[in-house]
């Protein structure tokens, strides 16, 4: 039976401590866009059908199965606001797992190109004056690299958007290999619509200060580096050293969500990036992990995905947290009916 599309609020039993405390410690669903058989028990007990949003009554938050490189979709859950950051992590045009799926497909570039032509135009369109765009993205080695240095060119066309940095998040889990160097890297670009602010608090990591060295004058008097420095841990810079990748082991992990995004990025990007109360908004809602940070900080976000299964992991991963404090499901089943 189909669900209704209120809020649905339930209850799971916290994840244990250690692995000891259970014996099964593996994720519960396997790929969610590569599993058909799986997709169709799921897709009954969404709440949101293509063209839909839902709106939470709480903290005003938005979820809809919208297209990204629709205006009028964007138009329809954005309802004349703008945004004060746009947050995106689309799909890399790289075959992920030696899989080609829907959600994680390999395409022409060229039509790669115009997908990600088509939702950059909606991303201009909703940002504020003054705001930020983020966009995380990848290379496939075995084919030239791209499409990372053919979008980045295509960024070029947007007058409107200033390149500010290019962010590399070191994953301390990684693709092996025996004759290469280790896969363990994620890029994200960086722009900037306007002038607007940037909170440098959010930008110190927890990581201590221990090297002495770096001498310069300052009024006179040589000093050091941890003489100067407004904190005693090092600051992020652009390359990500401190931040996990997410796995089953972990609070936040989603079963069946390939490759999410570690909610510590995410909530620095909105720390840096935004105050109170402003409006985040991110096209590719997928785990929903940009949602939990906002609702977590305070920022109000409008996400959507133009899956319904993600649209609803998104919704119900907001309830979870809501009613048990958790992040995510580490390895238990987000949609529990499934296996009464």
């Amino acid at each position: 039976m189909k669900t209704t599309k209120q809020n649905i609020l339930f209850s799971l039993p916290a994840a244990p401590e250690t692995a000891r405390e259970q014996p099964t410690t593996t994720e519960r669903l396997p790929r969610l866009d590569l599993d058909l058989e799986l997709r169709a028990k799921i897709l009954p007990l969404c709440r949101l059908q293509y063209g839909e949003i839902w709106q939470d009554p709480i903290s005003g938050h938005r979820v809809g199965v919208l297209d990204a490189t629709k205006r009028a979709d964007v138009a329809k859950i954005m309802h004349g606001d703008r945004a004060r950051l746009v947050l995106n992590d689309p799909p890399y045009n790289v075959q992920v797992g030696n899989a080609n799926t829907a959600n994680l497909s390999k395409i022409d570039l060229d039509a790669y190109l115009k997908f990600s032509r088509a939702w950059i135009e909606n991303s201009v369109a909703v940002l504020d004056d003054d705001a930020h765009f983020y966009v995380w993205l990848g290379a496939d080695v075995s084919d030239n690299f791209q499409p990372l240095p053919d979008f980045m060119i295509l960024m070029r066309e947007f007058s409107e958007l200033r390149p500010r940095n290019f962010i590399t998040m070191r994953n301390q889990r990684g693709y092996g290999t025996q004759k290469n160097w280790m896969w363990v890297r994620q890029e994200l670009l960086y722009y900037v619509h306007g002038n607007p602010i940037f909170n440098i608090e959010a930008e110190y990591t927890d990581i201590p200060k221990i090297l002495r060295g770096y001498y310069k004058k300052v009024n006179g008097r040589v000093t050091e580096n941890l003489e100067r420095s407004k904190s005693e841990n090092i600051r992020a810079g652009n390359v990500w050293v401190d931040i996990q990748q997410v796995f089953y082991r972990m609070q936040e992990n989603v079963s069946g969500c390939y490759a999410q995004k570690p909610l510590k990025a995410i909530e620095r990007i909105l720390q840096a990036s935004t105050n109170l109360n402003e409006l985040v908004v991110d096209f590719f809602a997928h785990s929903g992990t940009t949602l939990i940070a906002g609702e977590r900080l305070g920022r109000r976000v409008y996400t959507f995905d133009l899956d319904p299964i993600f649209a609803e992991i998104t919704i119900r991963r907001l309830e979870h947290f809501r009613a048990m404090g958790k992040t995510g499901w580490q390895w238990e089943n987000p949609f529990p009916e499934i296996e009464k």
